[in-house]
């Protein structure tokens, strides 16, 4: 299964990778992983432990951070309903 958070983690992961010129098995390595996990990563997987995702992160120089969910303004908002 996937979800909204941990599947455009797994995008963003994999484009760090791509951008960095590592393959999957390279950054596997470096994170203590197996291709395999790093390929349910990459897809995603929220049966993945957080852990493996940071591993993954550390792997490529990146970090895991939180941030508020961003939300449409009331101006948006009201964009969006003047329309219909």
């Amino acid at each position: 299964m996937r979800t909204p958070y941990t599947l455009r983690l797994g995008q963003s992961l994999r484009r760090i990778r791509q951008q960095r010129g590592l393959t999957q098995a390279q950054v596997a390595t470096l994170a203590g992983l197996t291709r395999e996990k790093l390929v349910q990563i990459e897809q995603g997987r929220d049966s993945v432990a957080l852990r493996a995702y940071v591993a993954a992160a550390e792997a490529l120089g990146a970090e895991l951070t939180i941030r508020p969910a961003q939300r449409p303004t009331l101006d948006e908002v009201r964009t969006l309903l003047a329309d219909d």
